[in-house]
C-alpha cells in the first residue's frame, strides 16, 4: 500500500508542475497584451491629439468656398446697378441735347464770332454763311443708310465752308460742314471730276506762247470782257447753312484707322481731316439739319433729328442691360443658396 501511493505522488508531480507553468505564462502574456495595449491606447490619444485644430480648419475652409459661391451673384448685381447709373446719365445728355436744339440758331458772323471752347458749343445750333470749296470735300464711310426698307451704302460728304471777303455776315474763318449723306456713285464721280481737274492744272503749268486773246491789241478789239481770277472766284452762289457744331468720334477697337494720305476716313477726327485739307487744327465741325431738300437734287440727305441725337446705346438699352444682369444675378444667387443647403434625410 505505501508502494502504490508512492506511485501515485510520483506521477501527480509533473502533471502539477506543468500547470503552474502554464499557469506562470498565461499571467506572464497577460502582462504583455495589458502593456501593449497601454501603450497603443497611449499612442492613439497622442496620434488623435490635433483632430480638433484640423476639423477648425476645415470648417474654416468650407465657410470660405460658401462665400465664394456667392460671388458672381455679387458681381452681376453691382453690373445691373451700375446700367441704372449709366440710365440716368444718358436720359439727362439726350434731355440736354434737345433743350439745345430748340434754341434759336446763332450767327456765326463778324458780330457773333465763334467761340473756340467746343463744350460750350457743341449741339448748338448755328447759321453759317459762305461758300462750299468741293474740291477739297472729304467722304466719310462707308456709311450704310436705309430707304424704303432697302439698305444702301454710301458716305458722309463733309466739305470746308469758305468766308465770303467783304460780306459782314459771312463767316469770318473756315469751317467744316458734313453736309449728309451722298450715295457711292456720287463720291467715284467727285474722285473723277478731282482727276480731270489735275490733270487740266497739270497742262496749264506748261509755258506756251502767248496766243491771240491774250495779245494787247486783241484785248483793244474785242468786245469780250476779261474776269479776273479773284472775281470768277467770288461769283460762286453763296449758301446759308444752318447745322448743329459737334465733336469729333470715339471710335471702337473695331474701326480701323484713318488713313489720310490716300483720303480714307472712318471715323470722324476734326484735327486730322482739317490739317489734310490746310486748315487749323481748331477748326468747328458742324453737322447740317436743314430739312428742305430740293427734289430735283436730292444729295446730299442731311441728318436729322433723331439720328443726330442718337447714341450706340439707348436708355432703353441700357434698362434691358439692367435687367439681363439682375437676372442672372438671381440665377447664380439661388444656385449657390441650393449647393450649401443641407441635404435633407429621405424618410
Amino acid at each position: 500500500m505505501a508502494t502504490s501511493l508512492y506511485k501515485l505522488l510520483t506521477r501527480s508531480k509533473p502533471h502539477s508542475h506543468m500547470y503552474s507553468t502554464s499557469h506562470s505564462l498565461q499571467k506572464h502574456f497577460s502582462a504583455v497584451a495589458d502593456s501593449s495595449f497601454s501603450t497603443s491606447a497611449a499612442l492613439g490619444s497622442q496620434t488623435s491629439s490635433p483632430a480638433p485644430t484640423q476639423v477648425s480648419d476645415n470648417k474654416r475652409g468650407s465657410r470660405w468656398t460658401q462665400l465664394l459661391l456667392f460671388l458672381p451673384g455679387a458681381i452681376t448685381f453691382g453690373l445691373g446697378s451700375w446700367q441704372i447709373v449709366r440710365r440716368e446719365e444718358k436720359i439727362k445728355t439726350l434731355e440736354y441735347q434737345q433743350q439745345r436744339l430748340k434754341m434759336e440758331p446763332m450767327k456765326l458772323n463778324a458780330e457773333h464770332p465763334p467761340d473756340k471752347n467746343l463744350d460750350a458749343l457743341e449741339f448748338r445750333r448755328v447759321s453759317c454763311k459762305g461758300v462750299f470749296d468741293e474740291q477739297k470735300s472729304i467722304y466719310l464711310g462707308p456709311r450704310s443708310r436705309s430707304i424704303s426698307g432697302v439698305t444702301e451704302n454710301g458716305y458722309y460728304v463733309i466739305t470746308p465752308l469758305l468766308p465770303i471777303p467783304g460780306d459782314l455776315d459771312s463767316m469770318q474763318s473756315p469751317i467744316l460742314v458734313n453736309r449728309g449723306w451722298v450715295p457711292r456713285s456720287w463720291r467715284d464721280k467727285a474722285q473723277e471730276e478731282s482727276t480731270e481737274s489735275d490733270s487740266v492744272t497739270n497742262e496749264s503749268t506748261v509755258v506756251k506762247p502767248p496766243s491771240i486773246e491774250q495779245s494787247s491789241w486783241w484785248k483793244f478789239w474785242s468786245k469780250t470782257p476779261v474776269v479776273p481770277k479773284e472775281q470768277a472766284i467770288s461769283t460762286v452762289k453763296p449758301v446759308e447753312v444752318v447745322g448743329v457744331i459737334r465733336g469729333g468720334e470715339n471710335p471702337s477697337i473695331f474701326v480701323p484707322a484713318n488713313d489720310p494720305s490716300i483720303g480714307q476716313w472712318f471715323y470722324v477726327d476734326v484735327p486730322a481731316m482739317a490739317r489734310a485739307i490746310g486748315l487749323p487744327e481748331d477748326t468747328i465741325y458742324v453737322e447740317d439739319v436743314h430739312e428742305d431738300i430740293d427734289r430735283s437734287n436730292p444729295y446730299p440727305v442731311p441728318k436729322d433729328i433723331n439720328t443726330l441725337i442718337r447714341s450706340k446705346v439707348m436708355p432703353q438699352d441700357h434698362l434691358n442691360y439692367c435687367i439681363t444682369w439682375y437676372s442672372l444675378s438671381a440665377a447664380v444667387t439661388f444656385m449657390a443658396y441650393k449647393r450649401i443647403k443641407p441635404k435633407s434625410g429621405r424618410r
